[in-house]
Parts: C-alpha cells; structure tokens; sequence
C-alpha cells in the first residue's frame, strides 16, 4: 500500500484560514485535496467525499434560495439552484479560494487544461464540502457554503435558464 499525502504544516494553516474552518482532524482535508490520480493509500482520494459534498452543498443552496426568494416558484428556484451548484460554480469558489495550489494529482493529470481541469477544482470544492461535514457537522458546512454562494445566489443573473431548462 503507497504512503497517503498530507499538508505540510504552512500550508493546511494558510488553507484553513482562507476556508474558514480548521479541522480536528487532519487527514480529512488531505483526502479532500487528493485526486485519484495521486495514487495514494485505497481509498484516501476525494471521490467518496465529493458524492456526499454535492448533497450537502445541494440542501445548503436549496435552503439559502428557499429563504432568499420567498416569492419565487419551484422552476425559478429549481433554474438557480441548477445554476449555482453547477461545475462552473464551484469551480469558481475553488478558484476564488485559489485551491489549485493545494490539489495533489498524479503527473498524468496535471497536463490536463480546460474543461477536464474545471471538474476536478469543482468536484475538489465538493469534497472540501464534505470534509467539513464530517468533521463539524452541518452548521460548519452550512457557513461555508453561505460565505461563498451566498453573493452568488442574489445576482440578478441568478434565475437565467440554461440549456438544460
């Protein structure tokens, strides 16, 4: 079995305060970082994570838009809700949070450029999400996804429909 990856110390305290929230337990951000690629111990890389992070981020936006616009109906609220947890959007908070300093891949993936690399910042916000989860519960999760989708979701912009709607 391979060695798993961690953070050094500079690095997960930098880290830590530009998301907010420290963890009590370490190896969750480092799995959290750690694209499959990486080739690190079984089991140590972000996927799990970032299928519980898309539904955690997904009830926290859910409840932010259910609160924000009282007035709109299921498709205006079902149209920015689409939008805002949209790979692009996270995609974004991982670059607002300038993640890709910190991501771990094998060397295979880190020749990949464009709309590949877009999913993995994207699918990386989404386990940090789920990471948080874990170890803070849903309120620790619920204040980062309010500091970082909660300008997003009052733009104007926000109700636009989209190709799929």
């Amino acid at each position: 079995m391979m060695k798993s990856w961690s953070l050094g110390a500079e690095d997960r305290v930098k880290l830590e305060a530009v998301i907010g929230y420290q963890f009590a337990e370490k190896e969750r951000l480092d799995r959290a970082l750690t694209h499959s690629s990486a080739r690190s111990a079984k089991g140590s890389n972000y996927q799990r994570l970032e299928f519980l992070g898309d539904r955690v981020l997904g009830l926290c936006v859910a409840e932010l838009l259910f609160q924000t616009f009282r007035d709109a109906n299921e498709g205006e609220l079902s149209v920015r809700l689409n939008q805002l947890v949209s790979a692009e959007s996270c995609a974004k908070v991982a670059d607002d949070l300038e993640l890709h300093q910190f991501i771990r891949t094998g060397s295979d993936v880190k020749k990949i450029t464009g709309k590949a690399m877009m999913n993995v910042r994207a699918d990386v916000v989404e386990s940090l999400i789920a990471a948080i989860y874990l170890d803070g519960g849903l309120e620790a999760a619920r204040g980062f996804v309010l500091r970082h989708w909660k300008d997003r979701a009052v733009r104007a912009d926000g109700a636009r429909r989209d190709a799929k709607t």
